[in-house]
């Protein structure tokens, strides 16, 4: 392979990067893979790449990875296949719409019809030839497990906000289901490899089929430059939760560089998740929403896919839509009807009976609309299959049928249902014929129909002719949509509706019947300004863009694969950033001769989630063991109060305690507190108290901590989002009414403090430092380890020394964070037990060097 995994991280304490030699472009290899792979370890070294043509070599390759590929496929009659291109599929108008001259564009992907296997190799080196496309071959019996199976009975359901509470309600957890969909996405994983030049290619997946195969790409290629694009809703992390497979999922999808999504909405569940399941913070700078997931940024992208504009305007453009549009307008309008119009697929979440209800309301309640308003609702085809399919078709038919007995008459029926598939400029048709068009989905992803419609209504001269109106004359249109699909944010004008309240969608459905022509040109236009100018182009290019910045620190970071199986990512580290070497501080610790040692107590040498605070019978006699080392000072420097830290450091005679982040300072135990700055009047606690006493009480899990200098307000305990959310409240309240006060207000891990100006841990590093100096023993090795933000005023104080007296010019400084994230320290352990390991092996050198003060000496 060209990019290896590494699980041995001593190279990453050496300071060696791995090599990742550029591979050589090569004719590909189509393997033909079909069966059931549940070794999901299995790293097999084989990766060929394809060799550019001279008219591509300068543009970016891009490997679009979908469940389908964007082609039809029918038989020969004597034999053989024919393939032609889908217009229709959102892959290939995406293709479009990024244009031949900038991207080369690769496709991965099944097709929609079965291919024996005896033509599988043949069938995909006509794809690769003459479409750029690799089929992925997939048993009968793999893919209905896989597709039928766990996608459609599971994730569907679920990400639709479908608890499997019975059988009967969405499909309960089935392990060999879930098998058969990794063993997929391996699968997808190995074609890929086919065609993939991993240095430079960019890949981008699409959509819930194949949320794990990040993980297997990432895998073998450290330094991919990978995307995935969710198409249908996240839900909110109470229903995400109760998937079993739950964690497995999110680091998969966090195995990608750059994660999209259509709203805000389905953004914000699934950084919940990643919050509450997994613990990891995001942020938000200039604008670019990240994640921080073992020295990677993951980006997160909210923007809704588009239409192609020019597809959908050449369809209106045709002769047989023209004829179809002229037998619509004779149908309804010459009649005397008014279209409502419904698009819709034949599944649960779609909304149609919901609509029907509402459509009968209507005519109950405004019985002046009987005989001149029909709603032809177009079924498509279902895409999934089972027994809720066929319920929703009987419960359709149904209302169909009692509508039309109850409000028909001769020569009208108030409901006209068309199930047969329709071709493309027939739909288009019928939008261009609408006075109206109703989405009233329940939950669903996107939803272009409200998108395709506005375009529609915008029509052309000839359509306009058709119509009865000047091509000048301002165009007009009305929609009538759920709030729960993902175009509803963008379409700002279309009047919103609860699709379960029947009530209010036959009356948003009066409100468009009603409306003023004016309000209705003012709306349509408003709606077409937006969709004309964010169409699948403008979609793909900024995810592209976006992509393209996410991945831009990849040749400068050292990356290394640790973990198993699903649990596999990848540690991503800054050249100058490495994990401290046990082997190579201790060698350093033993010959050198005056060392200052400064270490943070809560998150370092105490785990930050310990119920019980105080130091364990081990770690004290580990602190004892280095404070009795003649050539040590050790600082203990916490924000916890001094009388906190003296009752329970107490059997360290030598140790030094810097307390409430270094405001009160004792050298030994012995010795009296000192203050780093004159005493303070702590009057402003009268003003800060009663303000983090309302916190405290609105947000269950907090509490206050008061010291004799600082007050913090601790939410570690608290739900995560919503202590989150009313920290960042209490910090800009605070800072507004102590805006005068000679206070500072900080915001650390799970607390918000407020302290006196000036005091910071540098302080204590600055004050050691000194010391050592002015006993004529200036520090030759400097240890400082911390985790909080506080911590990075030491780390700074420590790096500005080196060019300064207070340490030898030939000091060793190992400036040390817990855990890997953006620090001033060049080095990292991963968590307090590593800490506790460090520390015990420098006890036994020191015991090794017999350099421990006789009176005290083991």
């Amino acid at each position: 392979m060209v990019s290896r995994s590494y699980s041995n991280l001593l190279e990453l304490a050496t300071g060696e990067s791995p090599s990742f030699g550029r591979m050589n472009r090569q004719i590909p290899r189509i393997m033909t893979v079909a069966g059931l792979i549940s070794d999901i370890d299995d790293d097999r070294p084989e990766s060929v790449s394809s060799e550019p043509s001279s008219s591509s070599a300068l543009r970016d390759r891009i490997i679009i990875v979908a469940n389908e590929l964007p082609i039809r496929a029918q038989r020969k009659s004597g034999g053989g296949w024919i393939f032609s291109w889908d217009e229709n599929s959102l892959l290939l108008q995406l293709k479009d719409g990024l244009g031949d001259d900038d991207f080369e564009v690769f496709y991965v992907g099944c097709l929609k019809e079965d291919i024996q296997v005896n033509e599988q190799d043949e069938v995909s080196q006509i794809l690769l030839e003459t479409f750029k496309c690799v089929p992925t071959f997939l048993t009968q019996e793999l893919y209905t497990s896989y597709y039928h199976g766990f996608c459609k009975q599971q994730l569907w359901p679920l990400f639709h906000y479908m608890l499997p509470l019975s059988p009967d309600l969405g499909g309960r957890f089935n392990r060999p289901l879930w098998q058969a969909y990794v063993s997929v996405n391996k699968i997808f994983a190995d074609r890929i490899m086919e065609v993939i030049n991993p240095e430079d290619d960019f890949v981008w997946i699409h959509d819930y089929h194949l949320m794990v195969l990040p993980t297997f790409l990432r895998k073998r290629f450290n330094r991919v430059k990978l995307g995935f694009f969710l198409h249908s809703p996240f839900p909110s992390s109470e229903i995400y939760r109760t998937l079993p497979i739950r964690e497995e999922l999110l680091r998969a999808l966090l195995n990608s560089d750059l994660i999209g999504f259509h709203t805000f909405d389905y953004a914000r569940h699934f950084l919940s998740c990643c919050s509450r399941m997994l613990g990891l913070r995001y942020e938000s700078k200039r604008g670019y929403i990240g994640i921080e997931y073992y020295g990677r940024t993951i980006s997160i992208k909210i923007l809704p896919v588009g239409i192609h504009m020019g597809q959908l305007q050449s369809v209106l453009s045709l002769q047989k839509t023209e004829e179809k549009v002229a037998e619509l307008i004779e149908q309804f309008r010459d009649r005397d009807r008014i279209m409502l119009l419904g698009v819709d697929d034949m599944d649960i979440f779609k909304g149609i009976s919901l609509k029907l209800l509402a459509m009968e309301q209507l005519l109950i309640t405004h019985p002046e609309w009987q005989g001149k308003v029909v709603l032809v609702q177009i079924a498509n085809p279902a895409r999934g299959r089972g027994k809720d399919v066929k319920e929703v078709q009987d419960e359709t038919k149904a209302a169909v049928k009692r509508i039309n007995d109850t409000f028909g008459k001769p020569g009208y029926e108030p409901v006209m249902l068309i199930e047969e598939p329709l071709k493309f400029y027939e739909r288009v048709a019928y939008y261009t014929v609408a006075e109206c068009c109703l989405v009233t989905a329940v939950r669903d992803g996107m939803n272009l129909i409200p998108y395709e419609y506005i375009v529609s209504r915008q029509g052309n001269d000839k359509l306009d002719k058709l119509l009865g109106c000047e091509s000048s004359a301002l165009k007009k249109s009305m929609l009538v949509i759920s709030e729960f699909i993902g175009c509803s944010p963008s379409l700002s004008g279309a009047i919103r509706v609860n699709p379960w309240n029947i009530d209010a969608v036959a009356d948003a459905m009066e409100c468009a019947l009603e409306m003023e022509d004016a309000e209705k040109q003012l709306r349509h236009e408003k709606h077409f300004r937006y969709v004309s100018t964010h169409d699948v182009g403008y979609w793909a290019r900024s995810f592209l863009l976006d992509l393209e910045r996410a991945c831009r620190d990849h040749v400068r970071q050292r990356c290394w694969g640790i973990g198993f199986g699903l649990s596999f990512r990848v540690v991503a580290l800054d050249p100058n950033f490495r994990k401290l070497a046990l082997e190579h501080i201790f060698s350093t610790y033993k010959r050198t001769k005056s060392r200052a040692i400064l270490l943070d107590y809560d998150g370092t040498l105490m785990p930050q989630a310990s119920i019980d605070k105080s130091p364990t019978s081990k770690c004290l006699e580990t602190l004892n063991t280095l404070c009795r080392d003649k050539n040590n000072m050790v600082f203990i420097v916490s924000a916890k109060s001094r009388k906190k830290l003296a009752e329970w450091f107490g059997p360290c005679e030598n140790l030094g305690i810097a307390a409430e982040h270094g405001y009160f300072i004792r050298m030994k135990q012995d010795e009296e507190w000192e203050t780093s700055l004159p005493v303070a009047d702590c009057y402003w606690k009268q003003i800060v108290q009663p303000v983090m006493k309302l916190y405290t009480e609105t947000t269950d899990g907090s509490t206050i901590e008061d010291r004799e200098t600082a007050l913090g307000w601790c939410y570690e305990d608290a739900d995560p989002d919503f202590g989150s959310c009313q920290a960042k409240e209490l910090f800009d309240h605070l800072e507004s009414v102590l805006a005068n006060e000679p206070v500072t207000v900080k915001s650390g891990q799970n607390i918000v403090e407020v302290k006196p100006q000036g005091v910071s841990k540098g302080l204590v590093a600055k004050r050691l430092l000194s010391a050592m100096q002015e006993k004529g023993t200036p520090a030759d090795f400097v240890l400082c380890i911390g985790d909080d933000r506080s911590d990075e005023d030491m780390f700074k104080v420590i790096s500005s020394s080196m060019e300064g007296p207070s340490i030898l010019p030939r000091a060793e400084i190992f400036a040390c964070t817990v855990g890997r994230k953006p620090s001033k320290a060049k080095y990292y352990l991963d968590d307090p037990s590593e800490i506790a390991r460090l520390m015990h092996g420098l006890a036994t050198v020191s015991r090794q060097n017999g350099a421990l003060y006789p009176s005290q000496g083991a």
